[in-house]
């Protein structure tokens, strides 16, 4: 069964070990200008935020409470890894022009 509260994970300052255990150079880049992107995950994805700023507002599972609905937001940056769990609907707000290195994972 699906997790109905999908949660983003943001690794701060990872250590070089980190960065060498993920190998992140050898996978695929992208990039964005500042801007609101509307995104649904449907497989997990690992990034590495080479640079940028981003506000990422999920979507709640359609079957919350009215508490639930409160926005809410995780923030990352340049030098940050964050992984986006599969099913995730949500809101990229790109402050600063971002570039990554990012990874599908298969189930």
């Amino acid at each position: 069964m699906a997790d109905q509260n999908p949660r983003i994970i943001v690794e701060q300052n990872p250590s070089q070990a980190r960065l060498d255990e993920l190998k992140f150079k050898s996978w695929p880049k992208w990039g964005c200008s500042p801007g609101k992107y509307h995104l649904k995950y449907e497989a997990e994805e690992i990034c590495y935020i080479l640079r940028g700023k981003v506000k990422v507002y999920p979507k709640p599972p359609p079957s919350s409470s009215s508490d639930a609905e409160v926005e809410w937001c995780v923030e990352f940056g340049a030098g940050d890894i964050v992984t986006f769990p599969k099913g995730l609907s949500c809101t990229w707000d790109v402050s600063l022009s971002v570039d990554k290195h990012y990874i599908f994972l298969s189930s």
